[in-house]
């Protein structure tokens, strides 16, 4: 063999390596589309929204035939209710067919939020298992291992539905991650998926915000999800995160749907590559469109009933969406002032939902009107000081001393219910 039939062979050895390296690394890594509080059923001041929905389930459909995923992870909070009506339901299960239809191999974990009711997610468990679709409603803490799903050749899933902290034992998901690492012989990826609020993550649009919970849901830090696991995929949260001290390991996707007017924020599905070995992961999220978006008028702060009046006129009729309305007043509104937005909307295909009136004072005060994410971020002390302010009370160091030991005493009686 001479020199260059030698340098031939190497280079052919080196593919050959290469093509494993590539080929072992396409192999081993998990591709999720990962999506949270879908909230189907939801109705936003009394209008249906079946529509949006729908639009949002079909960009789904179409996401999952372009992506071709190995795993899609519904995070909780599928419906809005724990009693969906049939309608609702029969959408949900067409979805699902669409959804698996456009990838057949393609495995579908489906968990319960505290939205849901997780003895319904049961009902169907076992026929849906024969479309690839595992719905997992309830904590099963004699059969641990019902929590495991398999991604053949892929990796594996430990799918946590919502449940009261009372219904999970000590120790019950690092028992959990324990028993896959046992059957895990090709170190593949391991995902979690959970629905809860973690410590640290932003709250912003959310309603039913305490010190201890959002959304009734009690806080929990990111250590109390041991260890062993590559991606945490979370749910409840509605804003898209990476949490703070996972070291880019635990997300929340948010909702592909805005529920409510201060979630003015980008909504879309998250596409997660996991390798594994330690690796973060690698993420692109794909937008999800609502042709029928929820909009503030004005987009900031308030104003005068008058300009907005201007504003909702100068609205162009031709673009669907639901309204809110920001007003500035010293005392209150002019009577019949929603029937004056209806009247001046109609014709139009947006919705008028709400008029949220603001004091005068206060806006000049702070050059912006307060949103209700900044209302729960601030102390207790400070919204009764502003109170105080608003109607000319005195509100000294001693009332602020006399209203912190009220908190005190509260906040004790919280902890002992």
């Amino acid at each position: 063999m001479n020199r260059y039939d030698l340098l031939s062979f190497r280079l052919f050895g080196v593919a050959k390596f290469c093509i494993f390296v590539v080929i072992t690394y396409n192999h081993r890594a998990m591709k999720i589309l990962h999506t949270s509080d879908w909230h189907l059923g939801h109705t936003l001041y009394n209008y249906d929204r079946t529509e949006e929905q729908l639009s949002m389930l079909r960009q789904m459909r179409t996401i999952v035939d372009e992506e071709r995923p190995d795993l899609f992870l519904l995070s909780g909070d599928v419906y809005h209710t724990s009693r969906p009506s049939a309608a609702v339901q029969t959408m949900l299960a067409d979805a699902l067919m669409s959804i698996h239809e456009a990838c057949p191999d393609m495995i579908i974990v489906v968990t319960a939020g505290n939205h849901d009711s997780g003895m319904r997610h049961e009902i169907f468990r076992t026929p849906w298992r024969r479309l690839n679709v595992h719905m997992i409603g309830t904590i099963d803490r004699e059969r641990p291992e019902s929590h495991i799903v398999e991604i053949p050749g892929k990796g594996y899933v430990v799918a946590l539905p919502y449940a009261y902290g009372r219904f999970i034992s000590d120790g019950f998901l690092q028992s959990v991650l324990e028993r896959v690492g046992e059957m895990n012989d090709g170190r593949l990826p391991v995902v979690v998926s959970a629905h809860t609020t973690v410590k640290g993550c932003d709250i912003t649009g959310h309603d039913g915000v305490t010190e201890y919970t959002v959304g009734g849901i009690d806080y929990v830090t990111i250590d109390e999800f041991g260890c062993g696991y590559d991606y945490l995929a979370l749910g409840h949260i509605h804003r898209q995160q990476w949490i703070h001290g996972s070291r880019g390991k635990a997300r929340y996707c948010g909702t592909p749907l805005a529920v409510s007017f201060d979630e003015a924020y980008d909504h879309s599905v998250s596409i997660v590559t996991v390798n594994g070995d330690g690796e973060p992961p690698v993420l692109k999220t794909v937008a999800v469109d609502n042709p029928f978006p929820l909009v503030t008028l004005p987009a900031s702060g308030a104003a005068e009933w008058e300009r907005v009046k201007e504003l909702l006129s100068e609205f162009p009729a031709d673009i669907p969406a639901y309204i809110r309305l920001n007003v500035s007043v010293d005392g209150f509104l002019p009577v019949g002032a929603m029937n004056e937005a209806l009247l001046i909307a109609s014709g139009k295909k947006c919705k008028v939902c709400h008029i949220n009136t603001v004091r005068r004072d206060a806006v000049s005060a702070t050059s912006r009107m307060m949103s209700v994410s900044d209302f729960r971020m601030c102390q207790p002390v400070e919204i009764a000081g502003s109170y105080a302010a608003d109607i000319g009370a005195v509100f000294d160091d001693d009332m602020k001393a006399m209203f912190n030991e009220a908190l005190d005493e509260v906040k004790k009686d919280e902890r002992n219910d």
